[in-house]
């Protein structure tokens, strides 16, 4: 398994001095679990640039959807604060835990590069600061939804962890609710610039979650959601035994087989939810064919991580690393892929080249 960044940036602040800004920058990043919310944040971004932009807020001059950068910058950083409040609480919560795994053993609070207290206060300040950024910087809706994500993650997914595997489906929730949030916040250009009047709390969640616009948004969501088993499953596989040692209920642990199963079923969703991308019109056609292409390499790791039955041999091991690493450029390819065949990109791009070419009024005059 690739070492874990915040194990890593737990080393790079124990070597430096105790009261230096680098052992404390290091220390509180290490907190935020920078790689797992790095990957949070491309997921938000990726659904709040795929949302089809009405033609009343596309770029006149090129025609190409696109949405208020100032949004965005608002989107990443509150999504990004959100995360490290969830992520510090998660760390609090299993630090006696993390002490038992190679893996987590070195992350700071289990080597008491800083305190429980200090940590809380950071948590807490990561969580209000990122949920009002939300609320004032995107909207309320978003803001409730990057709130309650945390809430989900560190006080029902941790504790869920030690008591029934069933965590593995509140975690891929956890997963999907951010590319939900990007939709949501793409959406809400759109309701306010049709609504001639600000709308309730309950009205504009209903606009954002619950109206045949939020199709796509739901499909993003569900793509996330799929992902993290082929993906935790494959990486779980190596640590299971830590996992049981250290008290976690994994299914991995507990039902190998059933483990290999569940990720080969949830690969194979992959290709529904992609043509429903495209059915919905977030794609285009084209985006059925480059995805599938993507999806049947993970599908097939996948095939061979359950035909090694998950046990003890050497080719379920290999077979696990293949798909865990499939799984990790899965992701980013087929959503740059999405946003390559973003429904109508090509159109804005073709008539952009027309009119540098003077092409647009022969046409108009044809």
């Amino acid at each position: 398994l690739p070492p874990d960044a915040s194990s890593a940036l737990s080393s790079i602040a124990a070597q430096a001095a105790p009261t230096s800004l680098r052992r404390r920058t290091a220390t509180y990043l290490a907190l935020t679990k920078p790689r797992l919310a790095f990957l949070v944040v491309l997921t938000t971004t990726a659904s709040y640039s795929l949302y089809p932009v009405p033609s009343l807020l596309s770029t006149a001059a090129t025609h190409t959807p696109s949405l208020s950068s100032l949004t965005l910058l608002f989107l990443t950083t509150g999504t990004f604060s959100t995360i490290a409040c969830a992520n510090t609480l998660n760390m609090l919560f299993e630090t006696n835990h993390d002490a038992k795994m190679t893996r987590t053993r070195n992350r700071p609070l289990v080597r008491k590069l800083v305190s429980p207290r200090a940590a809380v206060l950071f948590a807490l300040a990561a969580g209000a600061t990122g949920t009002a950024i939300l609320w004032y910087g995107v909207n309320p809706t978003t803001a409730m939804l990057g709130a309650a994500n945390a809430v989900l993650y560190a006080c029902i997914y941790t504790p869920l962890k030690r008591i029934h595997p069933i965590n593995t489906w509140i975690g891929a929730i956890v997963g999907g609710i951010p590319p939900l949030m990007g939709w949501c916040a793409a959406g809400g250009h759109y309701i306010t610039s049709a609504s001639s009047s600000p709308l309730s709390l309950t009205d504009e969640a209903s606009a954002l979650l619950f109206s045949s616009a939020s199709a796509g948004g739901w499909l993003l969501a569900a793509l996330l959601f799929a992902w993290q088993f082929p993906h935790f499953n494959a990486l779980s596989h190596p640590i299971r035994h830590e996992y049981f040692a250290a008290g976690y209920r994994m299914l991995v642990s507990l039902n190998p087989a059933m483990n290999t199963r569940v990720a080969l079923r949830y690969s194979l969703l992959m290709f529904p939810i992609c043509i429903g991308l495209s059915y919905v019109n977030v794609t285009d056609k084209y985006f059925v064919i480059t995805s599938s292409a993507i999806n049947s390499w993970m599908a097939y790791e996948a095939f061979r991580f359950w035909r090694s039955g998950g046990g003890e041999s050497k080719t379920a091991i290999l077979t696990a690393r293949a798909l865990f690493w499939a799984s990790v450029w899965h992701l980013p390819l087929v959503l740059v892929l999405a946003m390559a065949h973003k429904k109508g990109l090509w159109d804005g791009v073709v008539r952009s080249v027309k009119g540098v070419l003077g092409l647009a009024e022969e046409d108009d005059e044809e």
